[in-house]
């Protein structure tokens, strides 16, 4: 082929997988079809509505009033890294509580941006060690303690409220990653008193990966707002998005940049069904079919890797038995039952399944397949199942 010769691509024709790892989880239809509609400008009175639309949903998912709550231009971790930039500045300190992949995630990124990250290291499975972090937290300077609400590499979710505790001891700024807990479980930024709060839209949400929903409190705001530097990222710089988001002291939106106009459509329809739903039903939705599968997966014999009181309900870690070839069996899933769930991270990798009931995912039609494709795998790779997880599962179905 010479320069000059055009490439001859196939058309694309992705395949209908039944997505349940840890994301991008399955997306509604009416997601799909209102990411065909027609563009408009970015700055097109109709786009502007729609902006003030999606900021109203998501304040209602995160329950919240603040006013600085937007969609970040850009994936879940575009969202970590604004509330990192945004809130630090070059030296200060930060404690931030690691108990899995996306805590060692945000001590990267608090390095990058000149910050003094001080790690708590916790145990891969568990909570954060409350009082490692009280202790580190005492000893330190830092005015912003971070956590993860719902830990994507090993199926935890963290209870907020006492690391408000810990961080009310010198008034200080509480920052919770809630990506995998948004449209799922119950954030509660104003109830907990978050100070600065990103998820991501690929997960419970059931939108396509490219937007970040973050929110800030106002005392937040008048944190970044009195720095002593400039944002170090002029694109995920909060001053500059809000003149964008929110209306100026002219009344008019200031261009920032052009915004994904489809993805904040998809965005649009994606937290209306959420709102439709409503919180407190898509809660108990989700624990309800985390249920039916921890009913399921415990009957053929196998185990959870995270004890009941910390599981999450949108992301489930499955310890892999021993002997059971973790690649072969999530492939075989993929292959023959165009079944996704994911492989486990950092210390958690080749020994657990990442399973995904998430938003559209979590359903009782995808637990009772995956349990059915699931034991036959098993089966055949010499697994003695101990009974039919199916008929667990079904039967905690009836029951609840």
């Amino acid at each position: 082929m010479t320069i000059a010769d055009a490439p001859a691509i196939a058309q694309l024709n992705p395949p209908r997988r039944i997505l349940l790892g840890p994301g991008p989880s399955p997306v509604d239809d009416r997601v799909l079809r209102v990411m065909s509609a027609p563009l408009v400008g970015h700055l097109d009175p109709l786009f502007v509505r729609t902006m003030d639309e999606v900021q109203e949903l998501l304040r209602y998912v995160f329950e919240t009033n603040n006013r600085l709550t937007i969609p970040v231009s850009g994936t879940g971790s575009a969202g970590m890294e604004a509330a990192v930039v945004n809130l630090l500045e070059p030296g200060e300190e930060i404690v931030i509580c690691i108990n899995g992949y996306f805590g060692e995630r945000l001590s990267e990124m608090a390095l990058r941006a000149g910050a003094k990250p001080i790690r708590v290291e916790c145990e891969w499975g568990g909570p954060v060690d409350l009082e490692k972090a009280r202790k580190a937290w005492r000893e330190s300077n830092a005015r912003v303690l971070f956590a993860v609400h719902a830990e994507t590499s090993t199926g935890v979710l963290q209870q907020i409220a006492p690391l408000r505790e810990i961080v009310d001891e010198r008034d200080g700024f509480l920052m919770i990653d809630a990506v995998t807990s948004i449209g799922a479980h119950s954030i509660g930024v104003d109830r907990n008193r978050v100070d600065a709060c990103y998820a991501g839209t690929q997960k419970a949400l059931s939108c396509p990966p490219g937007l970040a929903p973050v929110t800030f409190s106002d005392r937040a705001v008048e944190k970044i707002k009195s720095r002593k530097t400039k944002v170090g990222s002029w694109y995920l710089d909060t001053n500059l998005l809000t003149a964008y988001w929110g209306e100026t002291s002219g009344g008019a939106r200031a261009y920032h940049h052009t915004a994904p106009i489809t993805m904040n459509y998809a965005l649009h329809e994606a937290l209306r069904i959420v709102a439709e739903e409503g919180l407190e039903n898509r809660a108990k939705r989700h624990e309800r079919n985390h249920r039916a599968l921890v009913a399921g997966v415990e009957a053929m014999g196998m185990k959870m890797a995270v004890a009941p009181e910390h599981r999450l309900w949108t992301l489930n870690t499955v310890a892999i038995p021993d002997g059971i070839d973790d690649a072969r069996v999530r492939n075989r899933l993929l292959n023959e039952f165009d079944i996704e769930v994911g492989g486990g991270l950092g210390v958690f990798k080749g020994k657990v399944w990442r399973v995904g009931l998430m938003g559209a995912g979590s359903t009782e039609n995808n637990v009772l397949l995956l349990l059915g494709a699931l034991e036959k795998c098993l089966r055949d790779e010499g697994f003695k199942v101990k009974d039919s997880g199916v008929s667990a599962a079904a039967a905690f179905y009836a029951g609840n």
